[in-house]
């Protein structure tokens, strides 16, 4: 090992110490000190960022025999990650201590996640992406489970762990008859060894692709392995459904790109149809369901499961255009989801839970500048301009429109249509509907003023989004 090795991976060791810290200090620390273990989580995402950004490559590196990758894609996933980490964590502050829940566990499993999240960013094989896998997936069980007491938590967790098992169980079926097929676990290597034998792209090569994209299907939450994802938002308590919603789908996305581009860019042909079925059977299933349901956090799982379709119809196109849309689109989601469970947060208290999208009638009268922001969120997941999921959605339709696939883009301006409707009628129920719960909103003024930010920030990255299209288009092209 050279110590370029250790300064590239120096963000994944920094965090693991600093879990350790903060594992074992909370270990002392007494319950109604809990905002102990608080701090010290934020201070550890702070550290760990502040070592992203001392540690950034100038190019692509890879180190640890070929195991790990640092570059411009793991770079701004990895500090994305860490983000919305910290404003989950900011975001459950209030609300695990008016529930009684307010645990060392919550902050050490999402520390975990991350670490997790940051090995499969940055995962040059097979191997080492699993082993990130595993690691986010194991903490994501917990952290739904973490209401011990609380039967429809529990009921969750075990559904997620169980089809999570046979998920990674699958996942890793299909990796080792890649293995199998190419003798090798490194994704450079597994392209090279395609492209040196043609013979290599057959039946076996492909039954192993086809297992591999059901584990990547699951991870992001498409059909027809979704059955997890609305009950595990619905079940689990909101600050975990805001944890599942937004760091994670950055490590399925790189997840999908690590595996499909890097290395098996060269059967773009064959598992192009698959992700295709997949992404289509995900814009449609999800925007029709989400129309039936009257919980806020299950209709946005089915909202979740419509949005990875379109992500993956931009990884479908095999372009840098494509690649770059799916990267743009990943970001701004998780912006707008972020925002929009932290208000289902907001609007809950001791003993209740604002889970239901009625709870939301007449928000306008007792809260008409939170109001106002939930429907920031509601016009970006919608796509209305000048919001910044307009140009989300712009972007992935230019990019299958450029691929020559028109039939497709229709499809998914027809499927943005449909999902209008259950994303009004949230704003319909805040500034039409009759106010049944007079409760007036409890939150810290700094929880006030990041969730003011996160609202504002769907509508201020719509007005100039260009500097973030450009980004996400200097990294897809990296990427070559």
């Amino acid at each position: 090992m050279e110590l370029t090795d250790y300064i590239s991976a120096a963000p994944e060791m920094t965090l693991l110490g600093l879990i350790c810290v903060v594992l074992i200090a909370d270990l002392f620390v007494e319950d109604e000190r809990r905002m102990l273990t608080f701090w010290m989580s934020i201070a550890a995402l702070v550290i760990t960022g502040w070592s992203l950004l001392a540690t950034a490559p100038v190019d692509r590196v890879v180190v640890f025999s070929g195991s790990y990758v640092s570059d411009p894609l793991s770079q701004i996933l990895k500090i994305t990650a860490v983000g919305f980490v910290a404003l989950a964590f900011l975001y459950a502050r209030d609300y695990l201590r008016a529930n009684g829940l307010h645990k060392g566990e919550f902050y050490t499993l999402g520390l975990f996640g991350l670490l997790g999240m940051m090995i499969m960013i940055s995962a040059n094989s097979l191997l080492t992406m699993y082993l990130g896998l595993e690691t986010l997936a194991l903490s994501l069980y917990a952290l739904v489970a973490i209401d011990r007491d609380n039967a429809t938590s529990a009921e969750s967790a075990m559904k997620y762990f169980v089809l999570g098992a046979i998920a990674s169980g699958a996942l890793l079926y299909g990796i080792s008859w890649i293995y199998g097929v190419t003798g090798t676990l490194k994704f450079e290597e597994i392209a090279t060894a395609i492209a040196a034998d043609p013979g290599l792209n057959s039946l076996p090569l492909w039954f192993g692709l086809a297992f591999v994209i059901v584990g990547i299907a699951f991870k992001f939450g498409a059909v027809p392995f979704h059955m997890w994802l609305p009950d595990v938002y619905q079940g689990a308590r909101t600050p975990v459904t805001l944890y599942l919603a937004s760091a994670p789908k950055l490590a399925a996305l790189a997840l999908t790109l690590r595996i499909l581009v890097d290395g098996l860019g060269g059967l773009h042909d064959v598992w192009s149809d698959m992700i295709m079925v997949v992404a289509v059977l995900s814009l449609l299933v999800g925007n029709v369901i989400a129309i039936a349901q009257t919980n806020i956090k299950r209709m946005l799982g089915y909202s979740t499961i419509a949005h990875v379709g379109f992500i993956l119809l931009a990884v479908f196109c095999g372009t840098d255009k494509g690649y770059a849309a799916a990267l743009f689109y990943t970001l701004t989601y998780i912006v707008a989801a972020a925002g929009a469970f932290g208000i289902v947060i907001l609007l809950s208290r001791r003993g209740f839970e604002a889970d239901n999208i009625s709870d939301f009638k007449g928000l306008n009268a007792r809260s008409p500048w939170f109001a106002l922001m939930m429907m920031f969120l509601m016009l970006s997941f919608t796509g209305v301009p000048p919001f910044i999921g307009f140009f989300g959605k712009l972007n992935v339709i230019d990019a299958v429109l450029s691929s020559g696939y028109t039939g497709l883009a229709i499809l998914m301006v027809l499927a943005a249509v449909v999902g209008a409707f259950y994303y009004l009628r949230v704003i319909w129920y805040m500034y039409f509907e009759p106010a049944e719960d007079q409760a007036v909103l409890q939150a810290s003024p700094d929880t006030r003023l990041l969730l003011s930010a996160n609202g504002v920030a769907v509508l201020a990255l719509g007005i100039v989004p260009g500097w973030l299209w450009a980004l996400c288009t200097q990294i897809a092209l990296s990427m070559r």
